[in-house]
């Protein structure tokens, strides 16, 4: 059975951000690169995330056989946000800053491979097919959306309605 839209929406996410964890990893100091890269991947994480909970985490929240799975990944999204919103104040040469990224990149990577290895196939033999197109397109529409609200709104705070 081919994976449905929705999945590869999200793992084709996951993929880019896991390389630009990689690549920011790889940049010292507080170069102009590394700001504009760190910038690029909170904008991309934070859309990701806020356009994931309005579709697959909103339908599987309905769900009694899926609820504690969204429950658990949102908690885990609001965790990372904060840690965002931490190493957007810090300096980029520090050793803080370069302490935090490791433990924000660890627990976001654990996150997302929970997603991937656990949450997902748990949500697919629940979910049915028309559910799960409709869930990718509601995913699709909001990611744009929720770029533009990420740019205006940074991470680590509760200023979002």
């Amino acid at each position: 059975m081919a994976t449905a839209q929705i999945y590869a929406d999200l793992k084709r996410d996951h993929d880019k951000q896991r390389d630009m964890l990689k690549q920011l990893a790889e940049l010292k100091g507080d170069s102009s690169e590394r700001q504009k890269l760190f910038e690029a991947f909170r904008l991309e994480v934070q859309s990701h995330a806020a356009a994931e909970e309005e579709s697959l985490y909103a339908t599987m929240l309905g769900d009694p056989e899926l609820r504690d799975d969204a429950r658990h990944s949102v908690s885990e999204h609001k965790e990372v946000d904060d840690l965002l919103g931490e190493l957007m104040d810090l300096d980029f040469a520090s050793d803080e800053w370069e302490s935090k990224f490791y433990h924000m990149r660890h627990r976001y990577e654990h996150h997302i491979d929970e997603e991937e290895e656990e949450m997902f196939p748990a949500a697919e033999k629940e979910l049915d097919d028309a559910t799960e197109q409709k869930l990718g397109q509601i995913y699709e529409d909001r990611k744009p959306k929720e770029l533009e609200e990420a740019k205006a709104n940074p991470p680590g705070g509760d200023e979002r309605e």
